[in-house]
C-alpha cells in the first residue's frame, strides 16, 4: 500500500503535491519523495519518513515546474528503511521516466532476470516498481518510431507492460516532454482516481489513489481509471485514454474498504464511509444470530477505522455507542509497523482508556480487523486493566488466515493470528470473552450494496483465493523465507535524502 499523485497544471505544482501527499499520508510513512519537470530537467526531492520531514522550504523551491508526481512509501517489496527505495524511481534511457507506484509485482524476479538476459537493462535496488520502470522503458523503445513518441506508442508501450506484468500496479510516469501517464492492473486490484479543475488558463489534472486528495486540492473527480486502462496528459492539458489490457475484469482490493483508505473517500464508485456503515449493520446481525443473550453495556470502537461499523452495530443493537479509547496520531499504523516488540509497545504509545466508560461494564469492542493479534490482545488488555468486567470483540472483517502479495504487509502466515486457529482458539489467545467475525458472504454483500456494479473483490488474505491466478504454494513459500532471511540479518539502510536535478532525455 503506497499513496501515488500525478498533476498536470498551469501553474507551479509543488505545493499542490506536497498538500495532496500529506492527504494520502496513511496510505504510508516510511517515505516520500515529489517529482516536477521544468526547462528539460527533471527535479527530485525524496527520503524516508513522513511528509513534514522529508520536505523543507528549500527543498520546495527547487521543485519547480507546472507538472510532476508524488509518492508516500509503505514497503511490501525491497528493504523498509533504504532511502535508495523511496519513490519517485528515474531512467533515461531511451526516453526520460520518472515512476511512482501502488502495488505489489508478483512476477517481479522473473521480470528481473529477463532484464538481465534479453531487455539488457540493470536494476539497482530490490524493489519492484524499478523493475515495473524498466519493463515500461523497454516496451517504449519497442513501440516508438525511433526516438520519436506519440500517443499510440505510449498506449501500446502500457499494453505490452500488462503482458508482462503480473500482480497489483496502479502507476503515475512523466515521460520528459511529452506528459502525464497514468495507467492500472487489469484487474484493478490498487485505486486510481482522476479529478479536473477548470481555470482561467485551462484545464489542469489530478491523478490520484483516492479521491479525498480531489477533495483537499480543490479538483473535481471526474472517475475511476478503468482496470487496464491508460490515460496520457500532454504538457499542454489535452487528455487522451485506451483501453490497453486484452482482457480486464474489476476486482479492487477488499481491504481498502475495510481499512487501508480513509473513510470520506470514493473508490470505484463505493463511499467508504457508507461501505464501513454497513459491515457495521451486517456484524450485528449476525451478533444477534450467534450471541443471542450477549449481555452488552456499550458498543466501544478502536480507533479510527472501525468507528462507522461500532456506531451502526449499536445503533441496531439498541446499544449506547461510547468512545473508550483516546488516540495519539503521532504514532504510525501499528498494523504496518514491523516487528512483534515494536507493535506491542506502540498500542500503548497510541491508545490509552478512558475509564469510566469501562469501569464495571461488560464491553463490546468493534475493530475493523484482526490482522497479528497484537494489537487486539493489548487491547482487551486495557480493557480489563480500565475496570471491564467482560469483553467481547467484533471485527468487521472476516479472519486473515492467507498472504497478501499484492501489496498489503500480510506476508507471512506464521504472523496471521488466525492461520490454523479457529475462532474459539483465537478468541482464547486475544484474551477476549467472546469474538464474533464477519463472514466473507456479508462483507461483499456490504460492499456490493454501495455499488451494485461490482462484482468480484479481491480477497486472497480471507479466502487464499488469488485472483491473478498465479500464485503458488512455491512462491508463498518464497516470500516467507525472504522475509524472515531479512529480519535475522538485521537490514538497514542508512538515513538519508536524495535531491535530483536531471537532465531529461526526450524529443519533442
Amino acid at each position: 500500500m503506497c499513496g501515488i499523485l500525478g498533476v498536470v497544471a498551469t501553474s507551479p505544482v509543488n505545493q499542490l503535491l506536497y498538500d495532496g501527499l500529506q492527504v494520502l499520508q496513511h496510505r504510508g510513512q516510511d517515505a516520500a519523495g515529489i517529482a516536477t519537470f521544468e526547462g528539460g530537467r527533471f527535479l527530485m526531492h525524496k527520503g524516508p519518513g513522513l511528509v513534514r520531514d522529508v520536505f523543507r522550504t528549500r527543498n520546495m523551491r527547487n521543485l519547480v515546474g507546472n507538472w510532476g508526481i508524488g509518492h508516500v512509501r509503505y514497503p511490501t517489496a525491497g528493504s523498509a528503511c533504504n532511502p535508495a527505495e523511496a519513490q519517485p524511481f528515474y531512467v533515461n534511457s531511451p526516453f526520460g521516466l520518472l515512476l511512482a507506484h501502488n502495488g505489489n509485482l508478483t512476477n517481479s524476479e522473473e521480470l528481473k532476470r529477463e532484464m538481465f538476459l534479453s531487455d539488457l537493462r540493470h536494476i539497482n535496488t530490490n524493489s519492484d516498481s524499478e523493475v515495473l520502470l524498466n519493463v515500461l522503458a523497454h516496451e517504449l523503445q519497442a513501440a516508438a518510431k525511433g526516438f520519436k513518441l506519440d500517443e499510440d506508442a505510449v498506449f501500446r508501450a502500457v499494453a505490452g507492460v500488462h503482458r508482462r506484468c503480473r500482480g497489483a500496479y496502479a502507476v503515475v510516469v512523466m515521460i520528459a516532454g511529452y506528459g502525464l501517464l497514468a495507467f492500472r492492473d487489469p484487474f484493478g486490484i490498487r485505486p486510481l482516481v482522476i479529478g479536473r479543475n477548470d481555470v482561467e488558463a485551462g484545464h489542469e489534472w489530478l491523478v490520484a489513489s483516492e479521491s479525498v486528495a480531489m477533495d483537499v486540492l480543490g479538483f473535481r473527480t471526474l472517475r475511476d481509471v478503468a482496470p487496464g486502462e491508460a490515460i496520457l496528459i500532454d504538457t499542454k492539458g489535452n487528455f487522451h485514454s485506451r483501453q490497453c489490457a486484452e482482457k480486464t475484469v474489476e476486482a479492487p482490493c477488499m481491504f481498502e474498504f475495510v481499512y487501508l483508505a480513509r473513510p470520506d473517500s470514493i473508490i470505484d464508485g463505493v463511499s467508504v464511509y457508507e461501505s464501513r456503515v454497513k459491515m457495521g449493520e451486517f456484524l450485528a446481525d449476525k451478533l444477534k444470530r450467534v450471541i443471542p443473550h450477549a449481555d452488552i453495556d456499550v458498543v466501544i470502537p478502536i480507533p479510527d477505522s472501525s468507528r462507522p461499523s461500532a456506531m451502526e452495530m449499536a445503533h441496531k443493537l439498541n446499544l449506547p455507542y461510547r468512545e473508550g479509547f483516546v488516540k495519539n496520531r503521532y504514532i504510525g499504523r501499528t498494523f504496518i509497523m514491523p516487528g512483534q516488540a515494536i507493535r506491542r509497545k506502540s498500542v500503548r504509545q497510541k491508545l490509552n482508556t478512558i475509564p469510566q466508560e469501562f469501569r464495571g461494564k461488560k464491553v463490546l469492542l468493534v475493530d475493523d480487523s484482526i490482522v497479528r493479534g497484537t494489537t487486539s490482545r493489548e487491547i482487551v488488555s486495557m480493557a480489563r486493566e480500565a475496570g471491564a468486567i467482560k469483553v467481547y470483540l467484533a471485527s468487521a472483517a472476516p479472519p486473515v488466515r492467507f498472504a497478501n502479495v499484492y501489496g498489503i504487509d500480510m506476508p507471512t502466515r506464521g504472523e496471521l493470528i488466525a492461520a490454523g486457529r479457529d475462532e474459539a482458539e483465537i478468541c482464547r489467545e486475544i484474551g477476549a470473552d467472546g469474538l464474533i467475525y464477519q463472514d466473507l458472504a456479508d462483507l461483499k454483500a456490504a460492499v456490493r450494496a454501495v455499488n451494485p456494479a461490482i462484482s468480484f473483490f479481491e480477497t486472497s488474505c480471507f479466502d487464499g483465493c488469488y485472483i491473478t491466478g498465479d500464485i503458488t504454494a512455491e512462491y508463498l513459500n518464497g516470500v516467507e523465507n525472504q522475509r524472515g532471511e531479512a529480519k535475522s540479518s538485521g537490514e538497514e539502510g542508512e538515513d538519508g535524502q536524495l535531491d535530483l536535478n536531471l537532465v531529461a532525455s526526450h524529443d519533442n
